[in-house]
């Protein structure tokens, strides 16, 4: 048995063909594949990975992005609309993030490559700032625990000392103090979550923000996947705290366009309230023998399809559309939290919004994981302490979807119960939870090889 996909349905490619098939042999087998993997999100059993699902939709953003699929950003003489897309995509996320708030400096943005690309970009910008206008050459950067592994990433690539605050095991909301006393000299930045992504939980931006502006740092908002819902949240009631501009310390936010944006992958924003962040990171080549060489930030060349895709989004769907789709993810969200408060054994970590975590004291929460598997919900699995995850995005708030969940929780409760009593291990505490005791040196080289193996195998050439 190989692990090699479809290699039962379609032939295997081991070396480029000498003669090239017809464009419609291509397209349906491209078809029959997609049309193979489709339905397993479309039923809204699938925690977060496909934030809109609305094909039509996608077949608009796919008009939009095959216009301008094979055009070079970076050559601008070529292409000025894409000035116009980056442009208006920065023009309006700043519009979103209440920019009309920020005095005496002059905002900017840029569109990246996603969450990841957002996060270390910010990391470069406050790196190079704080060197040229600081004299900082040992940088470090202080995040909560809960904050997005991109940060770590960003941190170890560009060498600076990451340092990870303690939470709240309550509100699973950052320890602010901590958070200020482990502020030094070679600080460039700290930064807070609205939302993060393992609880949904908001960290206290505003606390966070006067720690930043006594301490002269900067403060990140990671709100690459709160950034186009968490907006609308005080229009319906909620209790959201005050996360973007409005808050004075508040120096730069990200927040993705391929998520709640709807957007095409491969797409985020990254604002600033002072340009001269984002300026810091520019990268200039003058001597090359190629000529002069500049970019806005680490990628040279870029696709003006996603751009124009996530620029299209944006002005189809506009405030009121983006408005009724949170509506409708709220709604959904929190009556699934009310499905899992209804059960005493589950616990709900911190207060979340439109994505939640819950864990239990009464059994191991994977064996509702497994109870629920084979009914096709596909959770996210945490760890320290175990728990399942659940991002809702629009494929949820289809009719039906929160009664299934409510159902299928009831029967994976009684499950795990049944489980625990006979002594039973889950099946996917394996591949979900934490190492009992702490993870050890051991315990983690172990992990780290089979984790090796697996993206491998992910990347695998076709076997022999």
């Amino acid at each position: 048995m190989s692990d090699f996909p479809y290699t039962d349905r379609f032939a295997v490619n081991r070396t480029l063909p000498e003669h090239g098939r017809s464009r419609e042999d291509v397209l349906a087998e491209l078809k029959a594949m997609a049309a193979a993997e489709d339905p397993t999100w479309e039923t809204g059993r699938v925690s977060g990975t496909m934030y809109c699902g609305d094909h039509e939709h996608y077949r608009f953003l796919d008009e939009a992005f095959g216009m301008f699929a094979h055009v070079n950003v970076l050559q601008r003489d070529i292409c000025p609309s894409a000035t116009k897309f980056e442009g208006e995509v920065i023009a309006m996320a700043l519009d979103l993030m209440h920019g009309e708030a920020i005095t005496g400096t002059e905002p900017a943005g840029m569109v990246t490559t996603g969450g990841t690309g957002s996060i270390i970009h910010a990391l470069l910008a406050y790196r190079e700032h704080a060197a040229k206008h600081r004299g900082i050459t040992r940088p470090n950067f202080i995040k909560p625990e809960t904050g997005h592994p991109a940060f770590d990433k960003g941190c170890h690539l560009f060498g600076i000392e990451l340092r990870k605050a303690p939470i709240n095991p309550d509100t699973t909301q950052v320890d602010v103090d901590w958070v200020a006393d482990n502020i030094d000299e070679n600080t460039i930045a700290i930064m807070g979550s609205a939302c993060n992504y393992g609880y949904g939980t908001v960290d206290p931006i505003p606390e966070l923000g006067q720690v930043a502006l006594d301490r002269g740092v900067g403060l990140h908002v990671d709100g690459c996947l709160g950034g186009f819902v968490l907006p609308f949240a005080n229009e319906f009631g909620y209790d959201v705290p005050l996360f973007d501009f409005r808050v004075p310390g508040v120096t730069s936010i990200s927040a993705d366009n391929h998520k709640y944006g709807y957007a095409l992958k491969g797409a985020s924003t990254l604002l600033f309230r002072d340009k001269a962040y984002r300026n810091a990171q520019y990268f200039y080549l003058l001597d090359w023998t190629g000529g002069k060489y500049m970019s806005p930030g680490i990628e040279g060349s870029r696709s003006g399809g996603l751009i124009a895709a996530a620029w299209a989004s944006m002005v189809q769907l506009g405030r009121d559309g983006y408005r009724r789709y949170a509506k409708a993810i709220f709604e959904t969200a929190f009556a699934m939290q009310d499905a899992v408060r209804s059960h005493p054994e589950l616990q709900i970590m911190g207060s979340p919004t439109f994505c939640f975590s819950f864990r239990s004291d009464e059994f191991d929460i994977y064996h509702v994981a497994d109870a629920m598997k084979p009914k096709g919900w596909r959770f996210n699995g945490q760890q320290y302490p175990n728990a399942i995850h659940m991002a809702v995005t629009r494929p949820q708030t289809q009719p039906g979807v929160v009664e299934a969940f409510r159902a299928d929780l009831d029967d994976a409760v009684a499950y795990a119960k049944k489980k625990t009593a006979a002594g039973e291990a889950p099946v996917s505490a394996a591949v979900y939870g934490g190492i009992p005791g702490g993870l050890t040196t051991e315990a983690a080289q172990f992990i780290e090889g089979f984790m090796e193996q697996m993206l491998d195998t992910q990347q695998s050439v076709p076997p022999a």
